[in-house]
């Protein structure tokens, strides 16, 4: 690498270098509060270029710290499968075959392994949020599947319905004598849950409600669970009553109803429901997704999920919040764990792909000096490029999940009002970010590993079309993304007129006044090592760059709302509230990042994060280096500065990626690819050629 070459240096150099000093002298006369610690970001020991010495990372210090007090129960998971044979996918299985496995999985997981995942939805989401991560490295049908049954038709059922619906259901749930379904998207409808055609029109008379699907769009589509497996189903429907005046209905908006859908002995169809297979997928076809029509279905009134609203005997509605819109809201803030799961999940895949990548990397070789052995193509610059940042994103990613899993717990118990609306926003963010990323770093793992990473067995087809439907489910990811960034223009606004900030989008009120005064050009074109390297730094302009893009993108809005109105200023400015809604979520990733490198007791572990975050760090600075150089945040010579250190970074960052790799605790019978063996890893892979 250029900047490991010799110490020579160019007459040019060496004026620059004093042209640094100077400024660095001069700065700390004009500017000494720039050099104040911060009490949450200290800067850890920079490791020099010159020294000889490889950084020493110890991997089970580290996986500890990382895996936490659910390490336990995530390895009975991975025993209970690896001891039956009969449980493990194989890599050829048709969708019929696959469906059938994935519910005996599911059974043995709960009725023989004894692990309850539903038991802890609600009350120790921590842990069920483990379990489905080691679940879905055995099968992500599996997990999904374990995810229709306790986060969705589950957790609908015990967070929308009240004690009469959880004494009633949960043991049924629980045991999987209960199996049911999520029906909330229709043909026509998906992200626009407000525009569902579903009815379910209250009959006083009978004191039931009658389902309806008044038409083929209002079909319920790609409902989990539905196919094949399910007796029952939450159905999201417009809740309609009968009124005395001349319009004779009232639409109440959407509501939730319990719908059996099966008989309970004979598992045939009951009448009135009609359900058709959506059929083979591109991934996930362990999970039978099924289509619902449903014609003059009758109910009893109790299979209304009546937390946020109900309807009394005589046909009145009651409920504690007073619009349509609130009640929706209050539905739909219950249902974030959904998203808190894909995201968690997410980070589990990537985890997987990355450990495959980098462990088929470290063994294979190619080319090499004259005369000399084969190198690992670890070694070459162009392979580190592609990994080492993904292997730092992985950890990056991971923390954040973390934080997000315990602000969710916190949010279930509280129902603390500031703190359910920052979750919903911050599971809205991760889960389109993390799962975008993951999909893109699936295809470049398969290429980083030629030929041996288009084998089936070696996974990463499966990987990559398993995940592909993260994007969309459970809220596609551009809409996601909107909703980040129409919560950060009303965080904005609160904050212009005196409100107050939830932590998560604390840090706008110093960073917007810093952005408001123009870039400091002495701190500009400070390059060295110690300086770039300081979290300080690397989080001032993750946030400086947020607090710019919401700054422009209101003014931007109040400019076209005036000619186009509302919808049309928010379509002409989509891409710039998208990329502002990318850029907090990086900012959340690096705070908690640096946030674990600081909290990290081991010396080795904390040594190893801190070189992982700091690649982190710089290279998505280095990816976004226009937006910088645009308004003068870097000079030229610091933005050339940053692009060397992100390839050294990358170079220090591949001598312990197997450290970091094995810190991750994925042992051979859960990554499952021969080529990722940690030990005669190509004798593995000829055996599977039948050789």
């Amino acid at each position: 690498m250029e900047s490991r070459r010799g110490n020579q240096m160019t007459e040019e150099e060496f004026s620059d270098l004093a042209a640094a000093r100077r400024i660095q002298r001069l700065s700390s006369h004009i500017s000494p509060a720039l050099t104040a610690e911060v009490p949450l970001v200290q800067t850890e020991a920079c490791s020099s270029r010159t020294g000889n010495k490889k950084l020493e990372v110890n991997s089970q210090a580290l996986s500890v710290y990382m895996r936490g007090k659910h390490m336990d129960v995530q390895e009975k998971v991975y025993e209970f499968y690896n001891s039956r044979p009969d449980l493990q996918t194989p890599i050829e299985i048709s969708k019929d075959d696959h469906r059938e496995l994935c519910m005996r999985q599911l059974l043995g997981l709960v009725r023989e392994a004894g692990v309850r995942p539903f038991r802890y939805v609600a009350d120790d989401p921590e842990k069920y949020f483990a379990i489905m991560e080691a679940v879905g490295s055995v099968d992500m049908s599996l997990g999904i599947k374990l995810g229709v049954q306790y986060s969705l038709w589950g957790g609908s059922v015990i967070n929308l319905g009240t004690k009469k619906h959880r004494d009633k259901y949960f043991e049924g749930i629980d045991n999987l004598d209960y199996t049911g379904c999520f029906a909330m998207t229709e043909l026509h409808h998906g992200s626009n849950v407000q525009g569902l055609q579903t009815t379910a029109t209250f009959d006083p008379i009978t004191d039931e409600f009658v389902v309806d699907t008044p038409n083929d769009g209002a079909i319920k589509w790609w409902i989990g669970n539905a196919a094949v497996h399910g007796k029952f189903a939450t159905v999201f429907a417009r809740l309609i009553l009968p009124t005395h005046d001349s319009k004779g209905v009232s639409d109440m908006g959407v509501h939730a109803f319990i719908v059996p859908i099966r008989d309970m002995k004979t598992h045939q169809t009951l009448p009135g429901v009609e359900i058709q297979d959506c059929g083979h997928k591109v991934g996930l076809n362990g999970v039978d997704n099924g289509a619902l029509r449903f014609r003059s279905v009758r109910i009893p009134r109790d299979n209304l999920l009546n937390r946020f609203g109900d309807v009394s005997r005589d046909g009145k509605y009651t409920s504690s919040l007073p619009t349509i819109n609130k009640r929706f809201g209050a539905t739909l803030g219950e249902l974030v764990g959904g998203r808190v799961g894909l995201a968690y999940a997410s980070v589990g895949v990537l985890k997987i792909s990355a450990t495959i990548a980098i462990r088929y990397s470290l063994l294979r070789q190619q080319f090499g000096p004259p005369k000399q052995p084969e190198v690992s193509i670890l070694d070459y610059q162009s392979q580190q490029h592609k990994l080492m940042p993904m292997l730092a994103s992985t950890y990056a990613y991971h923390f954040a999940t973390v934080y997000l899993v315990e602000k969710y717990a916190e949010m279930k118990k509280t129902q603390e009002e500031q703190l359910v609306a920052d979750v919903h926003a911050l599971s809205a963010g991760l889960k389109s970010y993390i799962t975008s990323y993951t999909a893109k770093s699936l295809s470049v793992c398969r290429e980083a590993c030629g030929g041996h990473g288009y084998a089936a067995v070696n996974r990463f087809g499966s990987l990559r079309n398993d995940h592909d439907i993260f994007q969309t489910f459970e809220g596609d990811n551009t809409v996601l993304l909107q909703q980040v960034a129409a919560d950060l223009l009303k965080r904005y606004k609160e904050k212009f007129q005196g409100g107050t900030l939830t932590a998560t989008w604390s840090y706008l009120r110093e960073s917007m006044n810093a952005y408001l005064s123009q870039p400091n050009p002495v701190t500009a074109r400070w390059e060295g090592e110690d300086h770039l390297r300081d979290p300080k730094f690397q989080l001032d302009a993750f946030r400086y760059r947020t607090s710019r893009l919401l700054q422009s993108v209101a003014m931007r809005l109040t400019k076209h709302t005036k000619t186009l109105g509302p919808f049309g200023a928010w379509n002409r400015c989509l891409n710039h509230l998208l990329t502002l809604a990318e850029s907090h979520i990086e900012s959340v990733i690096l705070a908690k990042f640096i946030e674990a490198v600081r909290k990290c007791r081991d010396p080795s572990a904390r040594a190893g994060l801190k070189l992982a975050c700091d690649l982190y760090a710089l290279d998505r600075i280095w990816k976004d280096i226009g937006t910088y150089r645009n308004v003068d945040y870097v000079a030229p010579n610091k933005a050339k500065a940053i692009h060397k250190l992100s390839e050294y970074l990358c170079f220090q960052v591949r001598n312990v990626a197997k450290e970091l790799v094995d810190a991750f605790d994925l042992p051979d019978h859960v990554t499952r690819a021969p080529i990722a063996m940690q030990s005669d890893a190509y004798a593995q892979y000829t055996q599977v050629a039948g050789f």
